[in-house]
């Protein structure tokens, strides 16, 4: 039995991703970095020193490499001033995230998280506003009620 037929949610994502519009990918890139970067602040609360460490690394690493992906990703040249805001924007959490990560500290992954919501939330109502359906929202929907 393959992976995706003992996990219809990863097989599901793993379409939806390959099928996705551009808008869409740059919507899940920022649930992705949001999502993670939520994760890694439950270690924070740990008494485990080890699950402490293992939980924030790993979740701020993803993290980092979606903020990445969003930063390699801009089009600076068609987006002129905006793009080059954002591609600061990223830099700054990635440091701010990475930072966080060595020391230990959560307040780079608070400020991160709430920069993030802020774009992820623009960015959906701008897809709202051109009329893009969000398949992922609806078939999320659709699948868990079925």
């Amino acid at each position: 039995m393959t992976t995706s037929a003992r996990n219809p949610w990863k097989a599901y994502r793993q379409v939806a991703t390959q099928t996705a519009p551009p808008g869409q990918l740059v919507l899940m890139l920022y649930d992705g970095a949001i999502r993670f970067s939520e994760r890694a602040l439950t270690g924070f609360d740990s008494t485990d020193p080890g699950d402490r460490n293992q939980t924030i690394n790993n979740n701020l690493n993803r993290a980092m490499d979606i903020v990445r992906e969003l930063n390699v990703c801009l089009d600076t040249e068609a987006g002129g001033k905006l793009a080059g805001t954002l591609r600061d924007l990223y830099s700054y959490m990635e440091r701010r995230l990475l930072e966080s990560n060595l020391k230990k500290h959560r307040a780079g992954v608070d400020e991160v998280i709430t920069h993030l919501k802020e774009l992820r939330d623009a960015w959906a109502t701008m897809l709202t506003n051109q009329g893009q359906v969000q398949p992922e929202a609806q078939a999320h929907l659709e699948w868990q009620t079925n």
